[in-house]
């Protein structure tokens, strides 16, 4: 991700009043981006985009996806370089009470979307925002790739596999890659881990639960502590997003797939373990404890391969898991000091971006150094 390639581009992002969204428009806005959002009102209270101004730098407007002209007349407005859709009801739970809801926001709401970029000239890339539950659960100790089978059991799941198929279905009638010259538009898709970080109010997720519980000095109660998901801090696959789009924009289709963004082997960890570590970084008698009552089905075991965004798009994680419960840990307590959560969450998005720089040089050092010992080799085989 090329951070000023950024600088005056128009995006229009959905979703941007929710969690993830939050932090890619305070992330958009850092980098000289025009930002557009279309969502409803943030999904809980408090929230991230209240709590930290995140509309202070865009304009944000208010509609719901599941409004076709409504969002065709948003767009076309707009008039964006970029669309990244984020906007989602992304809880599985809540899917079991609601699925006419979850088919109708993130099924037709996409498709509402594609066809609003239809209409709309000058859009150059588009990045759909999925989940790593789009794939069948099969149970794998490996992690799933690209082109494994769509599925899902429960709603929510089931409707990510279907978003994941009508993008598919999209790129191949009408924003076929081989047609590229004619309709302008790259169409690639994110599908992520299980993502966390400061600002998370949403109902039925782990972090959230916690602080909730932390705050209210009794102990969390965990549904199933053995099961194993690819935790990541949110940053992680935002600037996979971003790297994404900014290849869509500027090499066409070349990249116009669908691609992981998960965390380090290492870093699928059980429940469990998310909840003693996050526990004992916030100190002062945060505990935990078994909720014994039935559940609705989740998926126990669930990892992704990263390998094709590693090699394709040149993204990997950059923060351990350990140090994104130590950030979320470190929000939440400045959060309940009442500091200034805008500043806060653009100084934790800029040291990632710094760890990203980091990361970049120290790969270019290792290509000049592996040139320079193969020019080296040839050298002496030449002498030879």
């Amino acid at each position: 991700m090329n951070p000023g390639f950024w600088r005056g581009k128009r995006v229009f992002l959905t979703g941007h009043t929710g969690f993830k969204g939050s932090w890619l428009s305070l992330w958009l806005q850092s980098l000289g981006a025009h930002v557009t959002g279309f969502a409803l009102a943030p999904p809980s209270q408090p929230s991230l985009f209240d709590v930290a101004g995140v509309a202070a730098g865009m304009e944000s407007l208010a509609g719901d996806i599941r409004d076709a002209e409504a969002l065709r007349g948003a767009l076309a407005a707009a008039r964006p370089d970029i669309v990244i859709h984020m906007a989602a009801q992304a809880l599985v739970r809540y899917s079991y009470a609601h699925p006419v809801e979850t088919y109708a926001t993130n099924v037709m709401g996409l498709v509402h979307l594609f066809e609003a970029v239809r209409a709309t000239p000058g859009v150059r890339a588009v990045v759909n925002v999925t989940s790593d539950k789009c794939y069948e659960n099969r149970e794998w100790p490996w992690g799933y790739r690209e082109n494994e089978a769509m599925g899902g059991y429960d709603p929510y799941s089931n409707s990510k596999g279907c978003a994941e198929l009508v993008t598919s279905a999209y790129r191949s009638s009408f924003f076929n890659p081989e047609r590229y010259k004619e309709h302008g538009v790259a169409l690639g898709s994110g599908r992520a881990g299980n993502v966390i970080g400061g600002g998370d109010w949403a109902e039925d997720r782990l972090i959230p639960d916690m602080v909730r519980a932390i705050a209210a000095g009794r102990p969390v109660r965990i549904r199933s502590p053995h099961a194993i998901r690819p935790w990541q801090h949110v940053l992680e696959p935002l600037s996979g997003y971003l790297a994404l789009a900014e290849r869509l924009y500027q090499d066409g289709p070349a990249c116009a797939e669908g691609f992981n963004f998960g965390p380090q082997d290492v870093d699928a960890q059980p429940v469990q373990w998310i909840v003693e570590r996050l526990c004992g970084s916030w100190g002062a008698g945060a505990a935990w404890e078994l909720d014994s009552a039935p559940q609705p089905h989740e998926a126990h075991y669930l990892k992704l391969d990263c390998s094709k965004a590693r090699s394709r798009l040149g993204w990997q994680p950059r923060w351990t898991l350990g140090q994104a419960i130590d950030r979320i840990v470190a929000w939440h307590k400045a959060h309940a000091a009442g500091q200034d959560m805008r500043g806060f969450t653009l100084a934790q998005i800029a040291a990632y971006q710094d760890a990203l720089q980091d990361t970049l040089q120290d790969a270019s050092q290792n290509t000049s150094q592996h040139t320079s010992q193969d020019t080296s080799h040839n050298q002496e085989n030449n002498h030879e």
